[in-house]
C-alpha cells in the first residue's frame, strides 16, 4: 500500500497543477523531502501525510489507497457523505462520492451560513472547470471581475483557474452542489 502512495501524491499534485516546491512550502517541508515521497524513497511522518493531503484536498485515505475497493461501488447514501473541510467563515464541504483516483469529476456539498464563502474551500489551482447548482438559499458570485447573483435552481458554469468566490448573501443558511472537472 506504501509503495503506491507517493504516485498518488504526485497524480493528485499534478492534477491540480501545483508545483512540489509550491506543495513543500505550503506544508513547511522542502521540495526535496516531497520528491523523495513522491518517488518512494521516503516516507512521510502522519502528521506531514495529512498536511499533505489537506493541501491536495484529498483524505489520507485516499493516498495510501485505503479507499481503492469502493471503485465498485456507485452508490453513497445521505449518511455516507463525508466531510472534508471547514473555512472560517463556517461554510462546510461534503465529498459526495466515494474515492477513486480515476474519477473524471468531484461531486461536493457545500454549507453555508449567513454571509458565509468559499474561501479556503474553492480554490483557483484547480485547472478543470466547475459546475455549481444553488439548492438552497442565494449567492453573490465573483469570477475573474465579473459579478453575478444566483438564487436556488440557478446553476453555475466557470473555468477553475480564474479567482472566483461565492459568499452566501441569503438571510440564513445556503448550500450548493459543486462538481469539480478532475480530468485535466
Amino acid at each position: 500500500m506504501m509503495d503506491f502512495m507517493g504516485e498518488r501524491i504526485k497524480k493528485r499534485r499534478e492534477s491540480l497543477n501545483v508545483q512540489a516546491s509550491e506543495l513543500a512550502a505550503s506544508i513547511g517541508v522542502s521540495a526535496s523531502l516531497i520528491s523523495q515521497i513522491e518517488r518512494g524513497k521516503s516516507y512521510p511522518s502522519i502528521l506531514t501525510l495529512k498536511k499533505i493531503a489537506d493541501a491536495l484536498h484529498i483524505t489520507v485515505g485516499e493516498l495510501i489507497g485505503e479507499q481503492s475497493a469502493l471503485n465498485s461501488h456507485p452508490l453513497v447514501k445521505k449518511a455516507q457523505k463525508k466531510f472534508v473541510k471547514k473555512n472560517k467563515s463556517g461554510t462546510r464541504s461534503y465529498l459526495l462520492s466515494h474515492h477513486d483516483q480515476s474519477k473524471l469529476m468531484d461531486p461536493f456539498l457545500l454549507e453555508f451560513r449567513e454571509d458565509g464563502d468559499s474561501t479556503e474551500i474553492m480554490t483557483t489551482r484547480n485547472p478543470g472547470q466547475e459546475y455549481i447548482y444553488v439548492l438552497a438559499g442565494k449567492f453573490k458570485v465573483q469570477v475573474g471581475s465579473a459579478e453575478y447573483n444566483i438564487n436556488a435552481g440557478d446553476s453555475f458554469y466557470f473555468t477553475s483557474d480564474e479567482n472566483h468566490l461565492f459568499t452566501n448573501i441569503n438571510k440564513g443558511n445556503s448550500q450548493f452542489l459543486w462538481v469539480v472537472n478532475q480530468n485535466n
